[in-house]
């Protein structure tokens, strides 16, 4: 694998600073405190670490609401630490992966300040601005993603602003030349401190219709869904302009070696994919959502690798993902037993994997009682709220899980004096072991990082809740078997060859050596390589 670049054969860790680890006792994790873990995170295997969020922030969507872009916020400690953790990291050959917020500013930016000064100010362009409908009302129907209306009538000014997300975010302008110059400054800002690359939010909003339609109704929208589902996202984002943003990002990381850009894209695959764009305009992994939202079963899932693998554009990398700080743990979603075969598939398949802090122990979404609620959107939307995935990482059976020495800013589970770090890492049947293992057969193996794909279920194995497939790299292939399935499974094996159980969900069967028929137990996940020809 020494030609392949890093991104390609590694695996990336999404770290969510203001839960990972508190060193300085006052409930919030912080950048000295991911310092403090990053001998775990090589033990455990990963290649790079992504930081959401730690620039200075008034933190009214906890750090994507940036007022300094090139600051670290005094919670999360300061650019000294920064650089620390930089150096310690790659000492431990560990990258590190910064989020960057592009598309909204805080409120509090002082380019907003002045935006918002006066109609003739040199950054009043900066923002979006649009006079008000002939009622009196918001320019358009574009509505916010957390809730209500996008626009906001600023009294001083008598124009609204637009905002994707809070008001407390307003959306910067890319269609103006000096903002697109000033954020690439950001970007050359960070890089310059040696980080590795960039996840860009939200990167398929950067550039809105320049006559700024009214987005059509959705008429497959439900009331159940959040608001934002009311009309088609069609002028408010995703247009064909936004790849010459990405371009110009691309040129500022091309100027500092090999990075990364990765972009966070909820889009459906067949817009998902043109975000590859190609080596000079694309990213270099569009983030690919599809498993937060496939139905949790053998067929489907087997149909959308076929789907997304078959849309790739020549040349294009996959990515999967299965957990971040905005849905659902994969606990919650699947259940504690297919918890084990998510996090197989998710190791497995081919292209680069992003695994969701806390999922290596299994941890699912804790309740958050009502006086402790902290996401905008829940307070905006009931029932969408975020918080549920972003509770402290749980790492000993001490008071506080041993996050911090005082009551943290969310909830532990309630099954935290078992299910932690300390309590797993010796543990030789723990999810948290079944990760690592996983994880360094990925480095072990090049078919299982950087080898080709390929299904091999039958329609009726696939029935049946058995998802089979082979990963290949030179002479070296990799079967992989997994039990969606509550019941039992047979499953023939080609004639003529005996497998070796390189390993399995299930404590006490690798090493072992299979021939002829294989039994899968229920939520079971089997990785064999042929092993002896008979």
């Amino acid at each position: 694998m020494s030609g392949t670049v890093w991104w390609k054969s590694g695996t990336v860790y999404q770290i969510y600073p203001r839960s990972f680890q508190d060193s300085d006792g006052n409930g919030v994790g912080d950048l000295r405190g991911i310092t403090q873990r990053l001998d775990y995170l090589a033990w455990l295997g990963v290649d790079a670490i992504w930081i959401s969020p730690f620039y200075t922030s008034p933190m009214a969507d906890f750090g994507y609401d940036v007022s300094d872009y090139c600051g670290v916020d005094p919670l999360f400690g300061t650019l000294h630490d920064f650089d620390e953790l930089i150096a310690e990291a790659h000492r431990r050959k560990l990258r590190v992966i910064l989020d960057f917020v592009p598309n909204h500013s805080s409120i509090a930016h002082p380019w907003f300040a002045e935006s918002r000064a006066s109609r003739n100010s040199p950054r009043r362009d900066w923002y979006i601005w649009r006079d008000p409908a002939p009622d009196g009302g918001p320019p358009n129907n574009w509505l916010s993603n957390f809730g209500g209306p996008a626009w906001t009538c600023d009294a001083a000014t008598g124009q609204y602003y637009y905002h994707a997300f809070l008001p407390e975010q307003p959306d910067l302008n890319w269609r103006n030349p000096d903002v697109r110059a000033a954020m690439h400054d950001v970007l050359r800002f960070w890089l310059k401190r040696g980080v590795d690359g960039f996840r860009v939010d939200v990167i398929w909003h950067l550039i809105k219709d320049e006559g700024f339609r009214d987005n059509p109704l959705n008429p497959a929208f439900v009331p159940d869904l959040p608001e934002i589902n009311r009309f088609e996202q069609i002028y408010s984002c995703d247009r064909p302009e936004v790849f010459d943003i990405i371009a110009g990002m691309r040129a500022v990381l091309r100027e500092h070696g090999e990075r990364v850009l990765i972009g966070e894209i909820y889009l459906p695959i067949e817009r998902l994919v043109a975000y590859y764009g190609d080596d000079l305009t694309g990213a270099d992994l569009p983030f690919n959502f599809q498993l937060l939202s496939t139905a949790w079963e053998a067929e489907s899932v087997a149909a959308l690798v076929e789907e997304y693998e078959a849309a790739l554009p020549v040349g294009g990398w996959p990515n999967w993902v299965l957990g971040n700080h905005d849905r659902p743990r994969i606990t919650d979603r699947v259940g504690e037993a297919q918890a084990r075969i998510a996090a197989m598939l998710l190791l497995t398949l081919r292209g680069t994997p992003t695994l969701y802090y806390g999922d290596e122990i299994g941890l699912a979404n804790v309740v958050i009682p009502p006086d402790r609620v902290q996401d905008p959107w829940e307070l905006n939307e009931p029932g969408h709220g975020r918080d549920p995935e972003r509770t402290p990482m749980q790492w000993d059976d001490t008071l506080h899980a041993g996050f911090s020495t005082v009551e943290p800013w969310l909830p532990l589970s309630t099954d935290a004096a078992r299910r932690n770090i300390d309590e797993m890492r010796d543990d030789s049947g723990s999810i948290l072991t079944l990760h690592r293992r996983l994880l360094h057969l990925r480095r072990d193996h090049a078919a299982l990082s950087v080898g080709g794909y390929r299904t091999v279920s039958s329609a009726a194995e696939l029935r049946e809740g058995l998802f089979v497939y082979e990963r290949f790299e030179g002479d070296v292939t990799v079967r992989i078997v997994l039990n969606f399935g509550d019941c039992e499974r047979r499953l023939m094996l080609p004639a003529g060859t005996t497998w070796a159980v390189l390993l399995s969900s299930r404590s006490g069967r690798s090493g072992a050596s299979e021939a002829g028929e294989l039994n899968i137990a229920p939520n079971e996940g089997v990785i064999l390589m042929p092993h002896i020809e008979i």
